[in-house]
């Protein structure tokens, strides 16, 4: 052990030059989306001889225990793997942090309150950034406040690198690259599936961690946030294209499931991206909604009227804290302290269809859209098993693929930043299969 500041210590029990700067650092590696990465990054490390890489958090203990049970599940010696000391409390051990990585894949959320100082830090310290954030108020926070920062260290800030939000925004760019012509519009919808022999071990632990919860509880409450910061982003809107997409019923039935708009951050990185294809690029922007499909009439006015609850209580300061400390009651139990278990995630299964519509190529835009396209994104354990193969995967492809990402750093939606990359057939190849369901046959 080496101490590196009055409050960083960095364990190397590598023989390469110390100050060498690992590949990729996971900081809050002992949270539980975290540790999902880690047990991921040691299957996926072996695909990329010669990489290294690193786990970061406040707690010597917690990390030493995690790792020696991921070394234990994994069957993998982790003796030699770095681990550092950093609190997001003490700006110098982050800085100790980030001078030791080339790309920094931030777990510890919710980001409202712990990922500024992160972002801020790293580009400080010329360090590539990832996050799985799905926090729309963070996100376009920082693209507000730290683009330009950004591009000037050539430093790469990409939030949304989970579930929120590659299938929808790499999705559109998929069908985009694939649609045969002139896309216009696009509708999403997100589903997820466990097996009925396992809802009631699901019902019991829940089916999404803490972590999850506490950021939509935060989001909703500071909703109100986002006109005003919008505004700032983007101060003059976009033109308006025909057809305009127009808006399903709140509530209306798709492939036998009853289904309400998705909340998420999938609808605002979408635009990002489009928008930027369509000032920088001068690409004719798709138009997007996204819905998130439930099953029966019973359990989507269930979800309507338990959201409504959960909004109007986390306007106050009192009543959000009965949410946040009472995760597994208000949220009907689909939520708790401990998580999912492994059976129950590596059961259930996701899918996001993509309904493109637009123009076949060589036709007048100026008629009746004559061309649909649908593309299917799907995979095994949405929550923490596929969002952390799309963080890791992300991570990997600014170190192999900057001469493909845009000339300079910034902070940047996925669907930007990968746009050209090779990351949508790396997901393929991880099991995040990225398909054309009917349409055109063009591939990527």
């Amino acid at each position: 052990m080496r101490c590196c500041s009055l409050k960083l210590y960095f364990f190397n029990n590598n023989s390469e030059d110390s100050m060498a700067r690992l590949d990729i650092v996971i900081f809050g590696a002992t949270g539980f989306t975290g540790k999902a990465a880690v047990i991921e990054l040691v299957k996926l490390i072996k695909k990329y001889p010669g990489m290294t890489w690193g786990v970061a958090g406040r707690s010597e203990k917690k990390l030493q225990d995690m790792m020696a049970e991921v070394s234990n599940k994994t069957g993998e010696d982790l003796s030699g793997i770095d681990v550092i000391l950093a609190d997001i409390k003490d700006e110098q051990s982050l800085k100790d942090m980030c001078n030791q990585a080339k790309v920094i894949a931030n777990c510890c959320g919710p980001y409202r309150l712990y990922g500024e100082p992160v972002v801020k830090v790293a580009i400080e310290c010329q360090t590539h950034y990832v996050d799985v954030s799905g926090e729309p108020q963070f996100i376009e926070t920082m693209q507000l406040k730290y683009h330009k920062q950004a591009e000037e260290a050539g430093v790469y800030i990409i939030s949304a690198c989970g579930l929120d939000s590659i299938p929808n925004d790499m999705g559109v760019i998929f069908l985009e690259k694939n649609f045969g012509g002139i896309l216009n519009s696009v509708e999403s919808y997100i589903s997820a599936d466990i097996p009925d022999e396992l809802k009631k071990e699901a019902n019991k632990h829940g089916i999404i961690h803490y972590g999850t919860w506490e950021s939509l509880v935060y989001s909703i409450a500071n909703k109100d946030e986002l006109g005003p910061l919008r505004k700032q982003l983007y101060p003059e809107p976009m033109p308006k294209f025909k057809p305009t997409l127009q808006k399903r019923s709140f509530i209306h039935k798709y492939n036998g499931k009853w289904c309400v708009p998705f909340g998420g951050a999938d609808v605002s990185v979408v635009y990002r991206t489009q928008r930027y294809l369509y000032e920088v690029e001068h690409q004719r922007p798709a138009q997007f909604s996204a819905y998130i499909a439930i099953g029966s009439l019973c359990q989507t006015i269930g979800l309507i009227l338990g959201f409504s609850v959960v909004s109007l209580m986390s306007k106050w300061e009192c009543t959000r804290r009965l949410l946040l400390n009472h995760p597994k009651l208000f949220s009907a139990g689909m939520l708790s302290r401990e998580g999912p278990t492994e059976e129950v995630m590596n059961a259930t299964s996701f899918a996001v269809n993509l309904y493109g519509e637009g123009w076949a190529e060589g036709t007048d835009v100026e008629g009746a859209p004559n061309r649909k396209v649908e593309v299917k994104v799907s995979g095994k354990n949405p929550g923490y098993g596929a969002t952390v193969v799309c963080l890791l995967l992300s991570a990997v492809t600014i170190l192999k693929e900057k001469s493909n990402m845009p000339a300079r750093g910034g902070v940047f939606t996925t669907g930007v930043a990968f746009k050209d990359t090779k990351l949508i057939n790396q997901l393929i190849m991880n099991d995040v299969v990225f398909e054309i369901i009917q349409g055109s046959t063009k591939t990527s």
